[in-house]
Parts: structure tokens; sequence; C-alpha cells
């Protein structure tokens, strides 16, 4: 007697709108720093009323997933990368972002800490080079910063180190579009707040064009028909 196995569970069940739609909106907000309610009227212009509050739902949900495979497609990352962190405010305290890019300006790793000791370095360092399944760069570039030299000897003895604040400019410019999330959310709440918004939008952040949030859909829902409301024209 065979048993009937069950098929898997669309995440997309129960929802009012297709997932074309919930993807866009998601997209939407991670990919061009927007409040909440300015992605409400995009949609609106559009002729989809929706609330600001389902579409924070709908980040909170479905950003890390769509964040995560956007991760598994990324290329694979430049052998330079250039590591800067920035000071963020949170709550009266200070806190330090650590970057990671390459140097095609592709984000490898950000993580939010409070102290930018040896130990703090070493725990990103580690945290990127677990993310890149133990590739090791040719070149390492990074500021003067005094928390540098020992954690790239404990953490990458075979890679070059230069440091100079001026060949870092690949890293500084990507911190842009922190100051810009800043503002947008009127400063973060706490560190992980801050984390989680960076978790989930720097794959998006990497590039200018539409990402195809498509491909990120289970294969049932995207070969399903679905309701097209009124104005809506997917690209």
């Amino acid at each position: 007697m065979s048993v009937a196995v069950p098929a898997e569970r669309s995440p997309y069940r129960g929802y009012r709108f297709p997932p074309e739609i919930i993807a866009h909106a998601v997209w939407l907000y991670f990919r061009f720093h927007l409040s909440f309610r300015d992605v409400q009227d995009l949609l609106a212009e559009r002729g989809i009323i929706v609330s600001h509050e389902t579409i924070r739902a709908w980040c909170s949900k479905f950003g890390p997933s769509y964040a995560a495979g956007l991760r598994r497609r990324r290329a694979r990352a430049g052998d330079k990368w250039h590591l800067d962190e920035v000071a963020l405010k949170i709550r009266g305290k200070r806190h330090w972002l650590w970057r990671a890019v390459d140097q095609h300006g592709v984000i490898l790793d950000i993580l939010v800490q409070e102290r930018r000791d040896q130990t703090a370095a070493e725990r990103f360092l580690l945290r990127v080079l677990q993310g890149e399944l133990g590739a090791e760069p040719r070149v390492v570039i990074t500021d003067k910063l005094a928390s540098y030299p020992p954690a790239i000897r404990q953490v990458l003895p075979n890679t070059e180190h230069r440091r100079h604040k001026r060949l870092n400019n690949r890293a500084e410019n990507s911190h842009l579009p922190t100051r810009k999330r800043e503002r947008v959310l009127q400063r973060f709440k706490s560190a992980e707040h801050a984390q989680c918004s960076w978790d989930r939008s720097a794959p998006s952040a990497t590039t200018s064009v539409r990402v195809d949030t498509s491909s990120l859909l289970p294969a049932i829902e995207r070969s399903a028909p679905s309701a097209t409301p009124c104005g809506w024209t997917p690209h």
C-alpha cells in the first residue's frame, strides 16, 4: 500500500495577493531605501490597495528568504577584499557596522558590533570567510585601524594585507546606503534591527537593475495562474 506524500505547502498560501506583487513590494522596499508608506503609494498608483502594515509583514516574512536566494545566485567573490567600518548611534550608544566588499563592489557581508577591537575584527573576518565557503582572498585592503593586522594574521595568514586609506574608497563608498537607510528609518532601534535590515537589503543593493524575484518563487507558484489586480502590469 503506497502512502501519498503531501505536496510542499506554499509560503504564499492564505495571502490575498499573488506572489508576484508581494515579491515586487519587498524588492521595492529593500532596493530603493523606501519607507513602507512610500511602497504603499507606489502600489496604489498601479491600482493595488494595500496598507503599509501589510507591506511591513511581507518584508519581515519574505525578506530573509529572498535575500538567501540572491546570495546563493551571487557570483563568486573577487580575490581582493575591502574592509571598513562605520559608526552607528543606536539608542545613544555607539555601534560599528563592519562591511566587506570585493573589487567589483559586491557586498560580501555586514555585521553590527559594539566594539572595534581585534576580537571584533576576527569575528567579522571569520563570518565573511564562512560565507565564501573558506575561499581566502589574495589581498585584503583596510584603513589604518590597529585591530586589522593581528586579526588578518590570525584568520587569513596567507593573504597580503594593504593598509592605506585612499586605497579603501570602494568600501567607504559602499557605506552611503547605510546612511540613506538610517535616515529613512529615523535611526535604527537596536543592533538587531540594523543587522536584519542589512542582511535583507545588501544582496539587492549591489545591483542597479530589477531583481527577478519570480525566479525565487516556488515552481508551483510560477506555473499556476494568478489573479491580476486592476492596473497591475508585471515587468
